[in-house]
């Protein structure tokens, strides 16, 4: 089976049309072009923002002119994540979607079905003659991935006139979403200078791979394994026990995504080279015992490297990577009030050795703005005692459940209708946009729903076909369904 075959036809033809298109965040001028020739070859009225933002508005079928203002609301921008081994240009090649079983995935990178999808049901909307609904703006923000720029930057006249708000960016079908985590990014410079290595020693390069990855917010809570972290262990094992230099470290790339790969090229002294070959198989071990579960493709490589004739100072090494050691990842602190809701936690991102300092990004989410600026003091401290250079980001705000939301109610009793039982109803460890729309329009009613996605953020990500027609179904019911102005 391929794309073309899947139902329903006109959200799965729009996909494969936007996964031609490349749109990383922060370069997304191509889908905005993309949107923006397709509402005026629609015929419908089309506007692009300052920042980005594209707006698409369709009048209201017959007989709806008087409902609600609906606002359909999704991304332009997706996370661009690739194997190691895969060869992939996300600013010139397409996306190459392919059906698996029921998974529809794509070849060795992210699919970008976050929100790649949202903007196909969007599309599929605004070109349809055949489907009821009242007067309906779909608007597509730029760079929600990497910094919320389009919804930070959005005038506050932009979504004029809308009543409800349907946020297409969530994961799981069945599950309707009316609250998700704030958040911050904490970021360290240890800033180094190069000293030389010993003649007689020997350089290697390790290396953490096959890890699951995934959202840093919304799989934080899975177990999951984090390669900056393993790697860091490691490190601070082998420096323990021998005379050690760290010439090189990289980890991870993305703020939001749980780090599935990391690497470091040291040196240690020549008769201890072996040792060094048992402490990691040892510890592979460890890991393998540790992780049997959520990591069953971990592993963990050591190669013998050409000398280099540098490395950071070592005192600097060690107190990098003791910080980097105990600054913390996962969970925080659990909900008191949702229960299986994760409501604070961290993700240790990124670790790039650049010019003369070693950069770390760390991001902080919580559902309780006290509550993130706690965790996000407390990865600041353990960097400060570390000799780091210190910065947290202004961050951007949660969006406080309201259970009383009356396009909620809608779409609980549309999909009860539609599949004869009860959705889970729930808020989200992850960042949507609604918090920041709440404060240019703090009357606006919202919910979140989208069909199931799983391993998002990573070259795993993958969507669950047949929940897709379960979406598109339940949307244009809600849709159908909004009630009249009063």
């Amino acid at each position: 089976m391929e794309i073309k075959d899947l139902k329903p036809a006109s959200v799965f033809h729009y996909f494969s049309e936007v996964c031609k298109v490349p749109r990383p965040s922060k370069k997304e001028e191509q889908i905005i072009a993309f949107l923006k020739a397709f509402g005026r070859e629609q015929g419908l009225k089309t506007m692009v923002d300052e920042v980005g933002n594209v707006r698409i508005d369709k009048p209201a079928t017959p007989g709806m002119e008087h409902c609600k203002k609906v606002i359909l609301q999704c991304h332009e921008d997706m996370v661009c994540e690739k194997n190691a081994d895969v060869k992939h240009d996300f600013l010139k090649d397409p996306i190459q979607p392919y059906v698996e079983g029921e998974w529809l995935r794509a070849k060795g990178t992210t699919l970008g079905a976050d929100d790649g999808i949202g903007i196909a049901a969007c599309l599929a909307i605004l070109a349809a003659k055949d489907i009821q609904h009242g007067p309906i703006a779909c608007i597509f923000t730029r760079d929600e991935e990497t910094g919320m720029t389009g919804a930070f930057g959005m005038k506050n006249d932009f979504m004029e006139g809308g009543d409800m708000l349907i946020n297409l960016d969530s994961e799981d079908e069945g599950e309707m979403f009316i609250g998700c985590a704030g958040g911050a990014n904490t970021e360290a410079d240890f800033r180094f200078k190069r000293v030389p290595v010993p003649e007689d020693f020997y350089f290697f390069r390790v290396q953490i791979k096959g890890l699951s990855g995934g959202h840093s917010g919304d799989d934080i809570d899975k177990g999951r394994a984090n390669a900056n972290k393993l790697l860091v262990r490691f490190l601070v094992k082998i420096a323990d026990k021998y005379p050690f230099y760290l010439c090189h470290i990289d980890g991870g790339n993305l703020h939001n995504a749980i780090p599935r790969e990391a690497h470091a090229l040291c040196a240690v002294p020549m008769e201890v080279k072996e040792h060094v070959r048992i402490d990691l198989n040892r510890y592979t071990v460890e890991l393998e015992n540790e992780f049997s579960v959520t990591e069953p493709n971990l592993a963990a490589d050591l190669v013998s490297e050409t000398r280099v004739k540098e490395a950071i100072d070592p005192q600097v090494a060690r107190k990098m990577l003791r910080t980097l050691y105990a600054v913390h990842n996962g969970v925080y602190a659990m909900s008191q009030d949702i229960p299986g809701l994760v409501e604070t936690s961290s993700n240790l991102a990124s670790v790039k050795m650049l010019d003369g300092q070693v950069h770390v990004v760390t991001s902080q989410r919580s559902s309780i703005e006290s509550q993130r600026e706690d965790v996000s003091e407390a990865v600041r401290s353990a960097f400060l005692l570390g000799g780091a250079e210190v910065a947290t980001s202004d961050g951007y705000p949660g969006w406080k459940p309201n259970p009383r939301s009356e396009i909620l109610q809608i779409t609980v009793d549309s999909y009860k209708r539609l599949f004869g039982k009860e959705p889970k109803v729930r808020a989200i460890h992850a960042g949507l946009e609604c918090g920041l729309f709440l404060q240019s329009y703090p009357n606006l009613d919202m919910v979140s729903f989208g069909p199931t996605m799983r391993g998002v953020h990573s070259p795993d990500e993958r969507l669950l076909i047949p929940t897709v027609d379960m979406f598109w179904n339940h949307l244009l019911d809600v849709l159908k369904n909004i009630p009249r102005k009063a």
